[in-house]
């Protein structure tokens, strides 16, 4: 046995604590039989699946004012859960209008069928080789969703997201499908100059390199599905929806009166913005106020 010195045992040790730091943390594999989502977590070089308690409970019935874009996620989302051919999915529009509600509603309407989900980070989007070689394996069908995406040119985890979209060596196994929600359509800021560059070929107007680039990511998305606000009629009919919700939740019965109406109106112009987010944050706040005054 070696007689080390003591300042040599106590560098040991320091090295030691600094490698261990670095490891992945040993973590069970995920029991997908009982677990209807996860996250991604990053941990120094590589990373792990976390499991994640479902606790929102939003059904697709409860989704108002996206119809057709609720058509064509179930039917797109079913498709894949048959294992018939379905498309990678890009929701965008305007903020609050139920992209990534419908991402939530969808996995509580088909958990059962054997749907998961899979959230992961822009920045995490380094490790999508990662993440489908953990689940590619399982009998189950998969969503990876990154929520709220939007990139700055040159970003890297913009090529490795094209290059999962493309089918490349970075493509997604059979059993998992991509969606994404973005305030963007094409997923990066739009510029005036961008449109400069453009030129006639064989009488046709060629977009410009600039405008090409940011269309190529978006245009790898089978689906384009676009999301914009409410009319005050559909805003008012999802605030009645939610206040119900949130009394039934609560065993009381809340009234819809004139006085309703005219402050969720109010809220809106406040917010500047009528979705069902506002409409839901007016819910709260109405049935909160309602019941502490009783």
């Amino acid at each position: 046995m070696l007689n080390l010195k003591p300042e040599i045992v106590a560098q040991l040790e320091r090295v030691l604590s600094s490698v261990e730091m670095l490891l992945p943390r040993a973590v069970k594999p995920i029991d997908w039989a009982t677990c209807n989502a996860a996250n991604w977590r990053r941990h120094s070089f590589s990373g792990f699946l976390q499991p994640v308690t479902v606790t929102d409970t939003t059904t697709l019935d409860e989704l108002l004012g996206v119809e057709k874009q609720k058509e064509i996620m179930i039917s797109n989302t079913r498709q894949f859960l048959k294992g018939l051919p379905a498309n990678n999915a890009l929701l965008w529009g305007s903020r609050g209008t139920g992209k990534s509600s419908i991402v939530k509603a969808l996995l509580n309407e088909y958990a059962s069928e054997g749907l998961r989900v899979i959230q992961v980070e822009k920045e995490d989007l380094i490790y999508l080789s990662d993440i489908f070689s953990s689940v590619e394996n399982e009998p189950y069908r998969f969503i990876l969703l990154c929520d709220d995406l939007t990139f700055e040119v040159g970003e890297l985890t913009y090529k490795m997201l094209k290059s999962a979209l493309d089918g490349s060596v970075y493509s997604a196994p059979e059993n998992v499908l991509i969606y994404v929600t973005s305030n963007r359509r094409h997923l990066l800021p739009e510029y005036e100059t961008d449109l400069r560059g453009g030129k006639y070929v064989n009488g046709e107007l060629q977009e410009s390199e600039a405008t090409e680039e940011k269309i190529s990511l978006s245009d790898r998305f089978g689906l384009w599905v676009p999301f914009h606000v409410f009319t005050q009629d559909r805003y008012l009919e999802a605030v009645r929806l939610c206040v119900e919700r949130e009394a039934r939740t609560r065993k009381v019965e809340i009234p819809w009166t004139e006085e309703l109406r005219l402050d969720a109106i109010q809220w809106s112009h406040e917010k500047k913005k009528r979705c069902g987010r506002t409409a839901y944050q007016f819910s709260k706040h109405w049935v909160g106020r309602y019941l502490l005054n009783r």
